[in-house]
């Protein structure tokens, strides 16, 4: 249950703090680097940091900034797909 609870907020987190970006952006004011935002993604905030990216069309139109963003999903799914394998094959 705590995993749920931290993976929620997580995701919460990621999801303001795109947000919060995207309101820094439109008032020309300092930004969240790209890192940050994409640190919180690569640690689980995937899902909240898509949310808020489309949402809020912020980030939509960087290519670079996609590409990364897409390999850090891909790079879990594959993650995913190899622990529930290795369940199934431990089982």
């Amino acid at each position: 249950m705590t995993l749920l609870y931290s993976f929620l907020t997580l995701n919460i987190l990621a999801f303001i703090i795109t947000a919060y970006d995207k309101r820094l952006a439109i008032t020309n004011k300092k930004r969240i680097s790209e890192k940050t935002l994409l640190t919180f993604a690569a640690v689980g905030g995937t899902i909240g940091s898509a949310l808020a990216m489309y949402i809020f069309n912020h980030k939509t139109s960087k290519k670079y900034y996609l590409f990364k963003f897409y390999r850090i999903v891909f790079i879990q799914i594959l993650l995913l797909f190899g622990l529930f394998y290795f369940i199934q094959i431990t089982l």
